[in-house]
């Protein structure tokens, strides 16, 4: 049975649909044990709503959490028994194997900095996000590659770059099964010499690397394409580029609904495109992934979307589960142990 420390609080649409996850996922046939970190009365509270099973959930109090508002470092002096720390100290003590957070990012990143210890040759985190593309991705067929890093260090260097590369290339491995990633730099040019100079010494770097299947420099054209497994970049143009993605999605579903709502040849249009909208619909939806990693950590750590639903916390915590059973953390080791490292 594996454990995950969730952290209830902190979330856009508060307990509800965090605990309404994983009460369902406590009566899914899954080995799965989750402590729900939190106000205990309001966890309470949610789960008396829900049908769940008792044996697989365990209720583990806080007093305080890290609202979306508050500035992380502050409020974590301020807090010191947060929802965020108090899971990932059971997480620390061994108590769970990895925790699952939709609240704060910049509080769940710095509250693992503060509790676990990185990797070896890791100097920087990286926080890595799922993006729905055009093509379709390893064995399962799966429409998300992914990309780092997306928000945890804002600028990085030649080191940074080529071990998020590594360590991508192990998740993608890892938990999306397919056996050789193609790894590529974000860069404004295929050119080995396009870029910045941390991008082209990266990139000069991870061509002799054979532990990466680096295919060189991508352009912002091909990540919706697909044309790579994992797309590396820092993190200030990777949060960027993740925001424009939403946007996007959102921006296209928001048409279909003001199309539909208006005239008549407008709604028979609408009818006509209505399998290629499902299937664009299908394709961007993040909640069907449910969470990403921060990696570098000795730890494991998913990092599920503010907006998190039953369903998107449901799949995080399943998420989380399969870095446990096939230890992503020991792959990123022996990938950071070789020339990276």
């Amino acid at each position: 049975m594996i454990t995950v420390a969730l952290d209830v609080m902190g979330a856009d649409a508060g307990v509800g649909p965090i605990t309404q996850g994983a009460a369902q996922l406590s009566r899914e046939d899954v080995p799965i044990r989750i402590l729900l970190v939190g106000d205990e009365q309001q966890i309470t509270t949610a789960l008396d709503a829900e049908p769940h099973e008792p044996k697989r959930l365990r209720i583990v109090h806080a007093p305080s959490f890290v609202s979306m508002t508050d500035k992380p470092a502050q409020a974590l002096d301020d807090k010191p028994h947060c929802s965020v720390l108090a899971a990932a100290r059971l997480v620390a003590r061994d108590e769970a194997q990895a925790l699952v957070s939709a609240g704060n990012t910049g509080a769940v990143i710095l509250a693992a900095s503060r509790t676990f210890e990185r990797c070896r040759g890791v100097r920087r985190v990286a926080l890595a996000a799922v993006y729905p593309t055009a093509e379709r991705h390893g064995p399962h067929q799966d429409p998300f590659a992914l990309m780092l890093d997306v928000g945890a260090t804002v600028s990085c260097s030649a080191d940074d770059l080529v071990a998020f590369a590594v360590m991508g290339s192990a998740y993608s491995r890892t938990i999306s099964d397919i056996e050789r990633p193609r790894v590529a730099l974000l860069s404004n040019g295929s050119e080995p010499t396009k870029g910045t100079p941390a991008i082209v010494e990266a990139h000069e770097r991870l061509r002799q690397l054979e532990a990466v299947e680096f295919m060189g420099n991508a352009e912002g054209l091909d990540i919706p394409r697909g044309t790579a497994d994992v797309i590396v970049c820092e993190g200030f143009v990777g949060n960027i580029v993740l925001k424009m993605l939403e946007g996007v999605s959102e921006v296209a579903k928001d048409m279909a609904r003001a199309a539909y709502g208006s005239k008549l040849r407008y709604k028979l249009g609408l009818g006509m495109l209505s399998k290629g909208i499902r299937k664009v619909r299908d394709m961007t939806d993040w909640k069907q992934y449910g969470g990403a990693p921060i990696v570098g950590f000795d730890r494991l750590v998913i990092k599920a979307h503010g907006r998190s639903n039953a369903r998107a916390v449901r799949n995080a915590l399943k998420v989380a589960a399969k870095t446990v059973e096939r230890d992503l953390t020991r792959e990123i080791r022996v990938g950071m142990a070789g020339p990276v490292g």
